[in-house]
This record gives C-alpha cells, structure tokens and sequence, in this order.
C-alpha cells in the first residue's frame, strides 16, 4: 500500500506511461474499444494526457493516424491495467480492427535534464 500512497511511508512512485500510435480500420469497432479501454484505464488509476490527436509529423515519417499517452501512477499500474480481465476484453475488441503500436515507459527525465519549475 506505501508505494502507492506515499503518506503511509516507503517511496515515492515514478509515474509510467503507455505511449499509443494506432490506425483504426474499422470505425464500430473503434468506439467500442474505446469505450471499454477508457474504463479499464480510469478503474485500474490512469489518465488520459494525450488522446486521439492527430500527429504532425517534423521529423522522420510516421505510420499512424492517432496518437495517445496515459499517465499512471507507476509500471506496476500499467502491468496490472494491461492484464487485467477489463483491458483483455477491450483488446479482444481490437483484435484485426486496429493496427496498433504500444509501449510503456517511466517517466522520471535523468538528473540533469529539463523539469518544469
């Protein structure tokens, strides 16, 4: 329970990201899978920070039409968010109606690099 709410004692969590490139190829599908995704992201403690934006590409290509990044309190959140009952219904959606690239990442930047004051 600490790591998860640091005011009961052991460390602070590093906060994790699921970055999402994706091309819908069957628009129905597309909502229903959102709709589930959303839930199972928002009951397993992720928010949304980016989502369905188009990207506008500056450098090198790019391959898909959406962009979306959730923010959870830290990788723990994401493996128990993407394996769960919830998230596998959602991808069952998915499956062959999508193309879909997705990563997860933490997101403390190294000592030395630009933080927001």
């Amino acid at each position: 329970m600490g790591a998860l709410y640091p005011q009961f004692g052991t460390r602070n969590p590093t906060p994790a990201y699921v970055i999402v490139n994706f091309d819908v190829l069957d628009e129905e599908a597309g909502l229903a899978y959102a709709a589930v995704a959303q839930q199972s992201i928002l009951d397993h403690g992720g928010h949304y920070l980016v989502a369905g934006a188009t990207p506008k590409p500056v450098e090198g290509t790019w391959d898909s039409s959406g962009f979306v990044v959730i923010e959870f309190p830290d990788m723990d959140r994401i493996r128990e968010w993407y394996d769960s009952a919830e998230y596998r219904r959602a991808r069952e959606i998915r499956k062959d109606k999508a193309q879909v690239t997705m990563l997860f990442a933490e997101g403390t930047p190294p000592e030395g690099f630009s933080r927001p004051a």
